[in-house]
């Protein structure tokens, strides 16, 4: 139980610093993270340029950190949307049973059979290079996993003693649902949306890495890790910075959720 406290102070100033970054970014930047200035191509990093230049003279730092923003708010709406869908779907898969629960999950496991990030590109295919399809898509890949995990949560919640009473004393299906059933199955949920946090940031930084992303000149870490194969050997800091802020985003993720499973698992609770 040493290891949770900082695990969960490491974890917490990671996301600070790059969710700070990205706050930032919304009023401020040192330049203009697409302005184009050939006189200053592929500068190293120096005073003027904290971490240099890419090939048409964009300043790396400014566009890290409006990459940040694109990363943060996929990442936030995607596990929104992803564990909204999957919360409903799953509560009514577990409660109801019967045919609709049948349903759902013969659906749910059609969906899990495709690895997640291999479902949203096929989805991306589909609706073409932009923000918003890809929220769509890695909601859509996402969601069966929140179904799963709340649809166990709720099979073993339905039968306690205090649903019964809820029943007994006359509230509706949606109220017992929502109100006495949802509250009790909210730590793995809280878990699995820390976890995928971090699993959604590593599949839009591969689909931007693709080409698949927000497109260009909008920066993201993925296009920029991208762009940054060409200059490898001349400019190696193209790549290692977006590499580093990516690594960085995913410590701090998984540090974070391991000290939520410390937390939340009565298991690791009795140790």
């Amino acid at each position: 139980m040493i290891r949770q406290p900082a695990n969960l102070i490491i974890g917490s100033l990671l996301l600070v610093f790059i969710g700070g970054m990205a706050l930032l970014a919304l009023f401020w930047t040192p330049y203009d993270p697409a302005a184009i200035k050939l006189v200053a191509r592929l500068k190293p990093p120096s005073a003027q340029f904290w971490l240099g230049t890419d090939e048409f003279g964009r300043d790396v730092v400014s566009r890290l950190m409006t990459g940040a923003v694109q990363s943060m708010t996929v990442a936030i709406l995607t596990v929104a949307f992803a564990v909204t869908v999957g919360t409903i779907t799953g509560l009514i898969a577990g409660y109801t049973r019967g045919l609709a629960d049948r349903i759902l999950m013969v659906f749910s496991d059609a969906l899990l059979a495709f690895p997640g990030t291999l479902l949203a590109l096929g989805l991306m295919v589909i609706s073409g290079p932009n923000k918003y399809g890809i929220i769509l898509a890695l909601g859509i890949a996402y969601a069966p996993s929140v179904l799963r995990i709340v649809r166990a949560s709720v099979l073993s919640a339905r039968e306690r003693e205090y649903v019964e009473a809820s029943r007994v004393i006359g509230n509706s299906e949606l109220t017992t649902m929502f109100r006495h059933i949802l509250p009790n199955c909210l730590a793995p949920i809280v878990v699995l949306a820390t976890s995928m946090f971090g699993w959604v940031v590593l599949a839009e930084s591969g689909l931007s890495f693709l080409g698949l992303g927000v497109p260009p000149p909008a920066p993201t870490w993925g296009n920029m890790l991208s762009a940054a194969r060409t200059y490898i050997e001349k400019a190696p800091w193209l790549g290692l910075a977006p590499g580093i802020c990516i690594s960085l985003t995913l410590l701090g993720i998984n540090l974070l959720g391991d000290a939520l499973r410390d937390r939340f698992d009565p298991r690791m609770e009795q140790r």
